[in-house]
């Protein structure tokens, strides 16, 4: 069922959710949550639906929250408010109402959100696209649990990454680090069925791919390993290439859908990694709705610090040679894997004397080198 508003107010609004709701014969819905969705006209369609899809598995009330662009300074002073509102199949598991704002209305979209969020329910904000420089500091951010955010849809990925770790605030995350769930999950996996040490990683996949930054500074982060960014053709991230004491491992994913899993001394396995579409990401993110802090951690380690194509560091050389992942001491022989879902990285501090001890040594070989010579 679908009811056109124009010209109306939130109040109008909510009395038209329970005339639907009565009119499909389903008074009471039990919803878990309020989904507000910021975007634009080009957009609203791809986003709406992956959010309905999303909402079987999350039921919710799906706020659509679009901003008319004014064409004229007179039009900025016609304050208008149009909603559409729809309930029972056409709004998925849930609710929907697509709010659109017109005029000066559209600097004020919290107060037109405020009245209509589910009462004592958690309350989800994300931006498919023109997220603002700082979520939480939005005024619709500011009414949400979580925010969510896609870096991949920005102009320019990789600098958007280091604004998110300059405004990150408990409760932000981003839909690029969503897609590398599996890709974190198998390594973790690989590395527990060895007992090695790291010495250095490589992450290769196409270029302005936030995904594969972020992969390759949750990898460094963790493992305290130099870590290095190499380009591909994609599609998105196609191999991680582990160097260790046991010989290489490598995860290898070229066509996008079926990955090979190379661990030395082991066959070759196969391992469904496909891509996954915008709908299972939400579905995810929604799953959670407490602070990520392997996230937080990871996007602040700094894109700078790899050894990228864009950070002007040699192959495998972090850029930062004081700071964690520079000394290649890489993850302890037992527990590797587990080290990547709950160990912080080791201080670099302590590791001055063995550097101290490695300089001496030619100094040591010398007399030897003079008695062979007698």
């Amino acid at each position: 069922m679908k009811i056109d508003l124009t010209d109306t107010t939130a109040g109008k609004v909510n009395k038209a959710l329970v005339q639907g709701r009565r009119a499909i014969g389903t008074p009471a819905v039990g919803m878990v949550l309020t989904l507000v969705i910021v975007t634009d006209e080009e957009n609203a369609y791809d986003a709406l639906k992956a959010a309905s899809d999303a909402s079987h598995e999350h039921p919710s009330r799906k706020l659509v929250v679009i901003k008319r662009v004014s064409r004229s300074p007179r039009d900025r002073t016609q304050s208008r408010l149009d909603a559409e509102v729809r309930v029972g199949a056409e709004a998925g598991s849930g609710e929907t109402v697509v709010l659109r704002l017109h005029g000066e209305v559209s600097d004020h979209a919290d107060s037109v959100v405020l009245p209509l969020l589910l009462p004592d329910a958690p309350v989800v904000v994300w931006w498919p696209v023109n997220a603002p420089s700082n979520p939480a500091s939005d005024p619709l951010g500011a009414l949400a649990q979580r925010r969510v955010t896609d870096t991949y849809a920005a102009e320019q990925p990789v600098r958007e990454l280091s604004a998110r770790a300059g405004a990150y605030t408990p409760g932000d995350t981003d839909l690029s680090w969503t897609r590398i769930t599996p890709w974190r999950s198998m390594l973790a996996a690989a590395l527990d069925q060895v007992v090695c040490e790291v010495k250095a990683v490589e992450v290769e996949g196409e270029e302005f791919n936030p995904s594969c930054e972020l992969l390759a500074m949750w990898l460094a982060d963790r493992l305290d390993v130099p870590v290095r960014r190499s380009l591909s053709s994609g599609p998105g991230l196609t191999a991680v290439r582990m160097e260790t004491t046991c010989g290489p491992i490598t995860l290898d994913r070229a066509d996008g859908s079926l990955a090979t899993l190379s661990i030395q001394g082991q066959p070759d396995r196969a391992v469904a990694l496909k891509r996954r579409d915008t709908a299972e990401l939400i579905a995810e993110e929604l799953r959670r709705l407490d602070p990520d802090d392997t996230y937080a951690s990871a996007l602040r380690y700094g894109v700078e610090r790899l050894g990228s194509p864009w950070s002007g560091s040699p192959a495998g050389e972090p850029a930062a040679k004081g700071g964690e992942g520079a000394s290649g001491k890489g993850a302890g022989a037992e527990g590797t894997g587990e080290r990547l879902g709950v160990e912080a990285p080791v201080e670099t501090a302590a590791k001055a004397p063995a550097k101290d001890a490695a300089a001496q040594a030619p100094v040591k070989q010398e007399p030897t080198k003079k008695a062979a010579a007698k």
